[in-house]
């Protein structure tokens, strides 16, 4: 699928209220990429991104990435050292597995917002917000390449 035909089919409000809701719940930081460019390795290129969109630069390193490759038609979910090390390799496959039927099904927003859910409950485990207010240390829109 062309990026921008993915791009269009987005509801890009409904995706960012579901970071802003993420983000309420914990100090952790939630963000989406599409990229434009065709991918063999998603998770090498996920990372990649991760590092572009300054992502590793979070006070507890508590960043998740939902990047997605539209013409590739890949996407992965990572995490930043911080939550990674909470919750381990098999947490952002189960983080995927939970988005890969609505991605089939043509439902990418409902996949993302699904994907973005299964990160925010792991950051208020693993990172609760402790009263008062935090930091929004990175945008909340969808971004793209």
């Amino acid at each position: 699928m062309k990026p921008r035909h993915f791009l269009g089919r987005l509801d890009h409000d409904r995706i960012v209220q579901a970071i802003r809701a993420a983000e309420v719940r914990s100090r952790g930081e939630v963000r989406v990429h599409v990229t434009h460019q065709a991918v063999r390795d998603v998770e090498r290129a996920a990372a990649a991104q991760f590092e572009k969109l300054g992502m590793t630069a979070t006070a507890e390193r508590s960043g998740v990435l939902v990047f997605v490759a539209p013409s590739s038609q890949r996407f992965a979910v990572v995490g930043d050292k911080g939550i990674h090390e909470r919750c381990g390799e098999g947490f952002w496959k189960e983080v995927a597995s939970a988005m890969e039927d609505d991605f089939r099904a043509g439902r990418f927003t409902d996949g993302i917002v699904k994907g973005v859910a299964r990160a925010s409950d792991a950051l208020a485990e693993h990172f609760p917000r402790a009263g008062g207010a935090d930091l929004n240390e990175l945008p909340d829109e969808v971004s793209e390449d």
